[in-house]
């Protein structure tokens, strides 16, 4: 039963994808606000998806901690690609920081590089991240929206445990603005990498914003003991 929920997921999963990115073509070439609002669509038919065929409600609590502050950040546990599109439900127009290989996607990088996602090369040091902080300062100092980063680096099983990259500390060091942490457990229903989706609910939580001011270190040590306290009282 779980093979056959999950095939007929994916099947319209997919489906909605690559219709999304199609339609969304001539929004290349006008506002962002439009590709913004597509992603926004894209998310809650994902969403559907989930509640109808695999019967999975999917909750976001703490949404007032959004409200606290006129600029922020956010950092996010990941644990699936669902985050990916769950999020731009209730942040409004996250930017986000993501792998240069998924700009590099025809049509859905474009989508991406309308929106404002800044790329990064993951685990290695090259000419084309020496302006990345840069890049960051910017696209923040230029806008409202806030900045949606995974400080794991990369999709982690729902019970890993994985500490957090240093760079989400520079980051914090350098936009001086408050973070609001995100905890989830997305990876039990959708796990990385898995063609299966299984049983079970979805909560994403966004917790206290953990103000400016901290050392780079402290304000790590901070972020990943919060969020990984969060995940183990969803669990």
């Amino acid at each position: 039963m779980v093979f056959l929920r999950s095939f007929i997921f994916n099947i319209f999963l997919y489906a909605g994808i690559i219709s999304a990115c199609i339609v969304s073509i001539p929004f290349l070439f006008t506002k962002d606000k439009y590709m913004i609002c597509a992603g926004k669509v894209l998310s809650d038919y994902i969403v559907f998806l989930l509640k109808i065929f695999l019967n999975t409600k999917v909750e976001f609590k703490g949404l007032q901690n959004l409200k606290k502050h006129k600029k922020y950040f956010v950092a996010s546990a990941h644990q699936s690609m669902f985050e990916t599109f769950a999020l731009q439900i209730v942040l409004p127009g996250p930017i986000f920081i993501l792998k240069k290989e998924l700009i590099r996607i025809p049509i859905f990088g474009w989508c991406l590089k309308k929106i404002g996602a800044i790329d990064i090369v993951r685990e290695t040091a090259t000419k084309e991240n020496l302006n990345f902080f840069d890049k960051i300062l910017n696209k923040t100092e230029e806008t409202e929206r806030p900045l949606l980063i995974f400080p794991q680096g990369t999709r982690v099983p729902y019970k890993d445990r994985t500490p957090f990259k240093k760079g989400v500390g520079r980051i914090y060091d350098a936009l001086k603005l408050p973070c609001v942490p995100v905890a989830l457990n997305t990876g039990k229903v959708w796990p990385k990498n898995s063609f299966n989706k299984y049983p079970g609910n979805i909560t994403i939580s966004f917790l206290d914003p953990i103000e400016p001011g901290l050392e780079k270190e402290k304000f790590v040590k901070k972020l990943q003991s919060e969020i990984y306290k969060e995940i183990d009282l969803i669990d």
